[in-house]
């Protein structure tokens, strides 16, 4: 039955082929599950959010459980692609860092979320995604990956204590035990990186958690598994709130959301199926709006569900090395995330020293993109500098996307090469513009 669904042995694959591609691919980016609970709460357990709701650790990461099983099941079953989806790393930081600062409630980063993905719905039904494409110059696109990637670098490196931030660009404490110990856990997943060790940032987590018990940095688990505690999921499902987001401020958030989750979608997915020999002749994927389509209604129903945006994970390349080919790999990937539901009490006793390395990791894999931004040219290169510039400094990834695409545009004007930028562009402009104007 399985042979005459996925097809084997037309794509020269076969079950336990599939099998363990699907367990090197959650192992790959099983780390979500982890680094997502700790995106949206910060190191406490738990914390309440400026609309009152209590936001616990262990429900979010049930969820994103709950969430990747559901989504990546899709995927392999209607789509029959090797692709695994979770919750993405960019907007996540960005909007965790808002409700724990009290900027936005939970409920209105939900509807930000919904937003985004109704429009991602949108395009993806009525084939709208090559207008998208070509509307946003190419260096920009690889502009924005590389601002989040920093971003993420920089909180990383704030909660892992190896800078600090406190008052300007400073050092931080390496006479903290902490501080030791995330530099060791970032040391130790560059090594096993540099041998191509599969899971490196989730076995980087582990060890280090591991090691911080005895030390007394962490406490050890009162249980390892137990059955999903659904108390606290109440608070976070179907919590959906529109207040701020249509302002300026909020439909930067939709914009930054909605272009994070498309361009990375589109480029893991390319990338991917080109690891997989999948694509044609003219380096298409046949059948791409189906990936597509998966990954737009995981971000609605993500939202919906308590979870930021749901992309295409690039961790997928892991399970195509090893000879995953058929959606039987993203079953299987699926199964995993149900059975991590169980392993719930583990999260809620991994430190910051252990995750700190992890989201500097994570920044870095982001940034590989820079090396394509061309530089040959000023006018092309100016507006990338200027959002990387400004999103790292300013620790805003909104400011930085609206300040890149304002000066890139400008230079362009300037320039006589107004014709060079795509009408919509200018329209965009007029919400960026008012982002900086009226907050």
């Amino acid at each position: 039955m399985l042979e005459k669904f996925f097809r084997f042995s037309k794509r020269k694959t076969t079950l336990s082929t599939e099998i363990i591609a699907g367990i090197t691919t959650f192992m790959t980016m099983a780390y979500v599950l982890i680094v997502q609970p700790s995106a949206m709460i910060g190191s406490a357990p738990d914390m309440i959010d400026c609309a009152g709701v209590l936001l616990n650790k262990e429900a979010v990461m049930v969820l994103v459980a709950l969430v990747s099983f559901v989504i990546t099941l899709l995927m392999g079953l209607y789509a029959d692609m090797p692709f695994a989806l979770s919750c993405g790393m960019g907007s996540n930081f960005l909007l965790g860092t808002m409700v724990q600062n009290g900027e936005l409630s939970f409920g209105s980063i939900m509807g930000i979320i919904l937003i985004s993905g109704i429009i991602f719905l949108g395009l993806s039904i009525f084939g709208i995604r090559d207008l998208i494409v070509r509307m946003i110059p190419r260096n920009i696109k690889v502009a924005i990956s590389a601002c989040i990637g920093f971003f993420i670098a920089y909180l990383g490196l704030k909660d892992a204590g190896i800078c600090d931030f406190s008052a300007g660009l400073a050092m931080g404490d390496f006479t903290q035990l902490s501080t030791v110990l995330s530099l060791a856990g970032l040391l130790l997943i560059a090594a096993l990186t540099a041998y191509k060790v599969k899971g490196a940032i989730l076995i980087g987590i582990i060890a280090i958690t591991i090691i911080a018990i005895p030390l007394g940095v962490t406490t050890a688990p009162t249980a390892i598994v137990a059955l999903p505690d659904f108390s606290n999921i109440g608070n976070l499902i179907f919590n959906i709130s529109f207040e701020g987001v249509f302002t300026a401020s909020g439909l930067i958030l939709v914009f930054v959301a909605f272009f994070g989750d498309f361009f990375s979608t589109l480029g893991t997915v390319l990338g991917v199926a080109s690891k997989a020999n999948m694509l044609d002749e003219k380096g298409n994927l046949p059948g791409i709006e189906k990936p597509f389509l998966v990954d737009a209604i995981g971000t609605c129903v993500g939202a919906l569900l308590g979870c930021t945006t749901i992309t295409t994970f690039v961790e997928s390349t892991s399970g195509v090395e090893a000879g995953g080919r058929t959606g039987m790999t993203a079953v299987v990937t699926a199964l995993c995330f149900f059975a991590a539901m169980f392993f719930a009490p583990l999260v809620s006793i991994i430190p910051t020293c252990a995750t700190g390395p992890a989201l500097v990791f994570v920044g870095f894999l982001m940034i590989s993109g820079f090396k394509d931004i061309d530089f040959s040219d000023f006018t092309e290169s100016f507006g990338p500098f200027v959002m990387i510039m400004f999103g790292t400094f300013m620790a805003s990834i909104a400011a930085g996307i609206a300040s890149g695409i304002l000066a890139h545009v400008f230079i362009k004007l300037i320039t006589g090469k107004a014709k060079e930028i795509h009408p919509a562009m200018y329209i965009l402009c007029i919400p960026l513009l008012m982002y900086f104007i009226i907050g």
